[in-house]
């Protein structure tokens, strides 16, 4: 069939850059992870302080996974524009 052969064109990747994202990557998953380690820890260990009403009438179970979620988003961004900025280089010598 024609046209079903399309190739990306190989990316030039600089291998600081790549180091530096994969860097940020994993701090970020590793904050994001113990604020659901904490969550976790919460439902099992006191799973009557998530029945506990913080606000509007919402328990803290659901104010707790509402702010995972936007945790998740918020980590999310921050990466995308981390990653997207180009590395620092020092004065062309």
């Amino acid at each position: 069939m024609a046209h079903f052969d399309h190739h990306s064109p190989a990316e030039v990747v600089d291998p600081a850059l790549a180091a530096r994202n994969a860097r940020l990557g994993l701090l970020l998953f590793a904050a994001y992870s113990l604020l659901y380690l904490a969550f976790m820890l919460l439902n099992a260990f006191a799973p009557a302080a998530m029945e506990t009403i913080v606000v509007a009438g919402l328990n803290l179970a659901v104010v707790y996974g509402l702010g995972l979620i936007v945790a998740a988003f918020l980590l999310a961004m921050l990466y995308a524009w981390r990653c997207s900025s180009p590395i620092p280089h020092g004065p062309a010598s």
